[in-house]
């Protein structure tokens, strides 16, 4: 017979609780992220074609925007940790590296691309030669990262709608794992 030390149910659930939080911050981050990077990518199709002068007028509307960077960068600090938390919920971690690693291309992106585009034309404030292509290299990778972007989201939620089914107590493994649907539980 196993022996149960009751400082064990209150680590679990000292452990439990934690996961809630690092995943509600990363729901909460990526969703900041998310939602910034749909901006760009629904206003693209109405930017696109604007002759230098209007363009630059509409790309003030953008200053201060780099706090959402930033933001990003602490969502990948929370789907690490996140991902540490669930490891050994297979579903559950592989779908959370994927939104750690989709995240992550998304600020390759920005800064291999859009952030040298803000420094080329001054933060949008002057247009040099190459605008034009500065232009569609900003915008066509700023609806890459919101892509890329959407994926993490997505699979932040799948990471919590597929759930693992937890191993019996007695250390006894079923032959078969199916996922189940349910939202914010960790067991």
């Amino acid at each position: 017979m196993r022996r149960t030390d009751p400082d064990d149910g209150v680590a679990r659930i000292g452990a439990v609780k934690a996961v809630r939080v690092v995943r509600f911050l990363s729901f909460l981050l990526v969703a900041l992220t998310l939602g910034a990077g749909l901006a760009h990518l629904f206003a693209l199709p109405n930017k696109i074609g604007l002759p230098g002068n209007a363009y630059l007028t509409v790309q003030q509307i953008y200053r201060g925007w780099l706090l959402l960077d930033l933001i990003a960068l602490v969502a990948l600090v929370a789907l690490g940790i996140l991902a540490v938390q669930v490891r050994r919920r297979p579903r559950a971690f592989i779908l959370t590296l994927v939104a750690f690693v989709t995240m992550a291309a998304a600020q390759a992106v920005f800064w291999s691309l859009s952030y040298p585009a803000d420094q080329a034309t001054n933060g949008w404030t002057m247009l040099p030669a190459n605008w034009s292509v500065l232009r569609n290299q900003w915008e066509y990778s700023h609806a890459a990262g919101a892509g890329l972007e959407l994926v993490a989201f997505v699979a932040l939620v799948a990471s919590v709608l597929l759930r693992d089914h937890a191993p019996p107590e007695d250390g006894h493994h079923r032959k078969r794992h199916h996922a189940r649907l349910e939202f914010m539980s960790v067991h």
